[in-house]
């Protein structure tokens, strides 16, 4: 079963949407293994977005994500990590698939309301910063017989 990492950013906790968000994912079928709530310190999101150093939205981007609280987010599940990020869409809420969280909620590319892991390494690395492996729950999730 494959892991992925979510995190709903400032503006879409700020606009109260963390159980609409949420919500999304569990009828999926998709299943929560860690959740916190917490305001991100400028450190972590330097490790949490490293590979952006350098470009020009980097300091913009550190001040958004460190602004205010955030829900970060283990979610497991077969192709969770494609399947959340269909559900994401696009980066642009413009280009994001209606019935996406961007494309019903997001209207500036800057305030897109939620991250996602892109791909298997990235959402490994994500988790471990976010997240102890003592803060992940393992259980049986008895609708994946059904989904």
């Amino acid at each position: 079963m494959e892991r992925t990492f979510l995190m709903i950013k400032p503006d879409g906790v700020q606009r109260g949407l963390i159980g609409e968000i949420v919500s999304r994912f569990e009828r999926k079928g998709l299943q929560l293994s860690a959740a916190k709530f917490m305001v991100i310190s400028r450190e972590l999101a330097e490790r949490h977005y490293e590979e952006h150093k350098g470009k020009g939205f980097y300091d913009p981007l550190l001040d958004f994500i460190t602004s205010g609280p955030v829900f970060a987010m283990v979610w497991q599940g077969d192709n969770v990590i494609a399947l959340s990020r269909a559900l994401i869409g696009k980066t642009d809420a413009i280009d994001a698939l209606p019935g996406t969280i961007r494309s019903d909620f997001a209207v500036h590319t800057n305030f897109n309301l939620i991250h996602g892991s892109d791909s298997a390494e990235n959402a490994e690395r994500e988790i471990g910063i976010f997240f102890p492996q003592s803060e992940i729950v393992n259980y049986e999730h008895s609708i994946q017989k059904w989904i």
